[in-house]
Order: structure tokens, then sequence, then C-alpha cells
């Protein structure tokens, strides 16, 4: 296999899971699988994350989501 099918099996493999972790949240179903709405939350998360309580978002969405990963039994 070439390096370039390599690289783009796991660029793959990489959106899907992270298009997983979206549906997993429950935002696809809560907003009706808005694409407008579910971008503009993670631009706003990007916001917050380039802003000057970055650490504190970080930390805060860090202990949610391990959480979240314990009570489901899921893996990151």
């Amino acid at each position: 296999m070439r390096s370039w099918e390599v690289e783009r099996r796991r660029r793959t493999r990489h959106l899907i899971e992270l298009g997983g972790l979206v549906v997993k949240s429950g935002v696809v179903e809560l907003t009706g699988d808005d694409r407008a709405v579910i971008y503009g939350a993670l631009l706003w998360m990007a916001e917050k994350l380039k802003g000057d309580q970055a650490e504190q978002a970080r930390a805060l969405w860090l202990a949610k989501g391990k959480n979240a990963f314990e009570d489901r039994g899921a893996t990151p």
C-alpha cells in the first residue's frame, strides 16, 4: 500500500471517529441535524479556546468528557 493511501485511511478514520463523538454527544438529535447550528457551536468552542478563559473551559470540558466516557463504558 502506498504511503498516501495509508495517510488517507488514517485521516478518514480520524474524521469518522470525530463524527461519532458528535453523534454520541446527542448534538445531532438535539439540533435536528442542523449543520449550521452544529458548526456554529463548534466555532463558539474554538473562540472559547482562544480566549482568556481557555484553560478553564478546557478543564471543564475535559472533566465532562471523561465522566461521560466512564458513565457510558466507552473509551476515547
